[in-house]
């Protein structure tokens, strides 16, 4: 150990760490070294992931700056190649870990994890096609954009969707820890938080996006459109006899087609906000509203400023 390490007592805190970790094993379980290497899927893996996939998806726009287009396919099927037979380890890594806690073997892990990632590598040519029309919803829909060019290149809420769309299928797939993963990265980078269970129809635009919050159930319609610091959430957490929180239960709001939620609105509960309806900005909304509705603060109150 060289002479700087010995100020900060190293040996002392490395022992100490792995009594931590021990305990921690020991009260939850969990055998050490049972696996001999890395038990859970990496972030950092998936982030090369994602930026390899995004490059193979829109390669002229998020490929490498070098890149011709005498050589687009050529790149494309290269990086692709390699972007899957990573993904195909991480899902192999999530499979296994699930594996532990049931009856799999890993004959059936492993033809899984195979299945899995040939499905997502055949739905790409499909997502791009969904992709595009949400470059497109962003352009047309905002008179600042100069081009589809500068949406791709520039709009974190392009970007948020585009891992969206990625996260989604790996979620329905069965994957959903790499999905979480995939939409956190994006959440990390973007400031929208958009649940990789949450499911979004064609041409959706998330304008500005910082504080952008979409929960798992969430259903989203065709051709909507939200603003910043919009919370798509839930009302209440019912729990069990045993006070545990229940999952999987619709708690989240159902927007229907051509909807516009402006900046700062929070919209809570399994309510449903009618097609053609505009939310306006920071209202607080926990009831359905019908087709076609116009809500903003003033006309949500009472004479006497209580809400209706």
């Amino acid at each position: 150990m060289s002479q700087r390490s010995s100020h900060w007592q190293l040996q002392t805190i490395v022992s100490q760490l792995r009594t931590a970790r021990d305990q921690w094993r020991a009260q939850n379980g969990r055998i050490s070294g049972e696996q001999g290497g890395r038990e859970l899927p990496s972030r950092a893996a998936m982030a090369e992931i994602l930026e390899a996939l995004c490059g193979a998806l829109f390669p002229m726009r998020l490929g490498p700056v070098d890149l011709r287009e005498e050589s687009e396919d050529f790149y494309v099927g290269h990086t692709l190649d390699v972007a899957l037979n990573a993904l195909l380890a991480q899902a192999r890594l999530e499979l296994r870990y699930v594996a532990r806690q049931s009856t799999q073997v890993d004959t059936e892990v492993e033809a899984r994890a195979i299945s899995l990632i040939q499905d997502f590598a055949l739905a790409l040519p499909g997502l791009r096609s969904l992709l595009d029309s949400d470059v497109l919803a962003a352009y047309h829909g905002d008179p600042a954009a100069r081009s589809v060019d500068e949406v791709l290149l520039c709009y974190p809420g392009i970007l948020a969707v585009i891992h969206h769309r990625l996260a989604h299928h790996l979620y329905r797939a069965g994957l959903p820890l790499l999905a979480r993963i995939s939409a956190e990265i994006a959440h990390s980078a973007t400031g929208i938080d958009i649940h990789p269970g949450a499911q979004i129809g064609r041409s959706f635009f998330i304008d500005h996006g910082t504080g952008v919050v979409i929960g798992e159930t969430a259903i989203i319609g065709e051709r909507v459109r939200i603003y910043q610091a919009v919370t798509l959430g839930a009302k209440r957490f019912p729990a069990d006899e045993d006070g545990q929180l229940q999952k999987g239960h619709p708690r989240h709001p159902i927007v229907e087609d051509d909807v516009v939620i402006y900046a700062g609105a929070t919209i809570l509960g399994r309510i449903t906000i009618g097609k053609g309806s505009t939310i306006g900005g920071n209202v607080w909304l926990t009831r359905s509203v019908p087709a076609g509705c116009n809500l903003t603060q003033a006309n949500l109150q009472h004479d006497d400023g209580t809400q209706k």
